[in-house]
């Protein structure tokens, strides 16, 4: 299958490394810069970000979104969330109808509160969509780990398209039909794993980080229902997986991140968001917005936005949990 992957950061690139494993796979990158692009190609055989593994030769990178798309039957958007939308805008003039997408990208746009997926489709007249996620670090990808992540699409085309795209690889798809569940589990888990390493930093045990997560999960569930998705989903790779990765591990950057500012450590917290994408950080503004447009009250996101924009007292968060009807 000819395949085109749009973004070169390190989760496209261990998915590139992962979908060259499948049987008749070939694929080509897109990527933002030359410089990007060379450094990449002088690397490939020691990403250092990744493990150290090799990126096969037979994955072909490009600046040219026309040479990238050309004869791509599966198209994966792997770029950040907040470049969605101009980049469905510059690839508009090479989509064909034998096309089928997946969307790697996590968020919701702050200004229009939209989910990723609809800022795509806002651009791209397809229902040829779909989105994955679930607990996944790219390294664990890349280093071909055992993957379960979950696809949402209402295309069964494309759901079947990814199935044999995947075929083979190191990673096993469930699929489901709820875009809205998974894409919101895929956002707000990034902002629950900055809590968790709040309490980390803190230095409060295993069991209040569990705590914090078994209420999350209720509050992400009855959430997904209010926006019209399936509780269910809160079940899945996308859901309890995704948020139990993200908001136990030290690989996790919003769980490190989280950590730095329970201990105070406000200007590290800073210099690590100058050198790292900490989605949670950002993803959290857009979260809020959309509770607040929707009228909605979720007072953990609220103590969250609290810590981390107005540095209110951290030790909040535990009190709130005990205080929690």
């Amino acid at each position: 299958m000819n395949i085109a992957i749009i973004g070169t950061g390190v989760y496209a690139l261990a998915m590139a490394n992962a979908l060259s494993k499948g049987e008749n796979n070939h694929i080509k990158m897109w990527s933002e810069s030359e410089q990007s692009l060379n450094a990449i190609n002088e690397n490939r055989h020691k990403l250092t970000n990744l493990g150290d593994i090799d990126l096969v030769d037979d994955v072909k990178i490009s600046t040219s979104y026309k040479e990238v798309l050309e004869d791509a039957e599966l198209v994966f958007v792997m770029c950040a969330a907040k470049f969605v939308g101009s980049v469905a805008v510059s690839m508009q003039e090479y989509i064909t109808s034998d096309m089928d997408f997946i969307i790697g990208s996590k968020g919701i746009e702050r200004d229009s509160c939209r989910f990723v997926h609809e800022v795509f489709q806002s651009h791209i007249n397809t229902d040829k969509v779909a989105v994955i996620s679930g607990p996944s670090f790219a390294i664990d990808i890349a280093s071909l780990e055992p993957i379960g992540l979950s696809i949402a699409s209402t295309s069964q085309r494309t759901i079947d398209k990814a199935m044999l795209a995947y075929e083979g690889t190191n990673i096993k798809l469930r699929a489901t039909s709820d875009l809205v569940g998974v894409e919101l589990c895929g956002s707000i888990k990034n902002v629950i794993a900055v809590a968790a390493g709040i309490l980390e930093g803190l230095g409060y045990s295993e069991s209040t980080r569990s705590f914090l997560i078994t209420e999350s999960l209720h509050d992400i569930k009855e959430l997904i229902k209010v926006l019209g998705g399936e509780s269910g989903t809160i079940l899945s790779f996308a859901g309890v997986g995704d948020l139990l990765l993200t908001a136990t591990s030290t690989k996790s950057r919003n769980y490190s991140y989280g950590a730095l500012l329970g201990s105070s450590k406000y200007d590290c917290a800073e210099e690590f968001l100058r050198t790292n994408t900490v989605e949670g950080y950002y993803t959290l503004e857009s979260i809020y917005s959309l509770l607040a447009n929707k009228h909605i009250a979720l007072p953990i996101i609220d103590l969250i936005r609290d810590i981390v924009v107005n540095h209110g007292d951290p030790d909040n968060l535990a009190k709130f949990l005990m205080e929690k009807k």
